[in-house]
């Protein structure tokens, strides 16, 4: 056995570990932008496991136009010492958004670089499984309430809202959360590989 036995689950669990919460992080940011109900169960859930280190960004970081510009920059730092921790582990390359950033052998800025990538590819891909989970949430149980369908609700309408305005109900069917998926998986092919290339130094 190499040393590659031990450090394929080593690299499952590092990520694992932070990917949980930098989504955690990213979902305080969205929420509190969209306004969502802080009330609301999970919404405290995340509210109390984030707390702690944004409370100290937040001494030395402002907020941008209305937003939590500390979470960002969290979600940046903990994405940074996730690609630092693989480096020193010796892993070449990472995929993000289904396209491969060499992390082994890039800058440290070219590595910050990644980190926004990496960031944006993690918000498109929740905005995208919001819309598919109210799209399937509305087959199964039509008309329900719980916390995290509210949840789901205000992440998914800041995309469906404007697909709906240009896609108006065709014979009764809504065809505005096909498109509005078509348009986020397109996003995302189109800005991720150019952002990665701008890294690649």
């Amino acid at each position: 056995m190499g040393s590659g036995y031990l450090l394929s689950p080593l690299m499952l669990i590092i990520n694992t570990l932070f990917d949980l919460y930098i989504l955690l992080v990213l979902l305080r940011f969205l929420l509190q932008m969209l306004r969502a109900d802080f009330y609301n169960p999970v919404s405290q859930f995340i509210v109390k496991l984030t707390t702690p280190p944004l409370r100290i960004l937040r001494r030395f970081i402002p907020s941008v136009g209305g937003q939590d510009a500390a979470s960002i920059v969290l979600c940046l730092l903990l994405i940074y010492a996730k690609f630092l921790l693989m480096r020193a582990l010796s892993i070449p390359a990472v995929q993000i958004g289904g396209v491969m950033a060499p992390i082994g052998s890039t800058s440290y800025a070219g590595l910050m670089v990644y980190c926004i990538a990496d960031l944006i590819a993690l918000l498109l891909t929740v905005f995208l499984v919001a819309v598919i989970i109210k799209v399937v949430l509305s087959w199964i149980n039509p008309g329900q309430y719980n916390p995290v369908i509210g949840l789901v609700d205000k992440i998914a309408s800041p995309v469906l809202r404007p697909m709906k305005k240009i896609m108006p109900p065709i014979g009764g069917l809504d065809l505005s959360p096909l498109f509005a998926t078509l348009l986020l998986l397109v996003t995302k092919m189109l800005i991720l590989p150019p952002i990665i290339y701008l890294g690649n130094f």
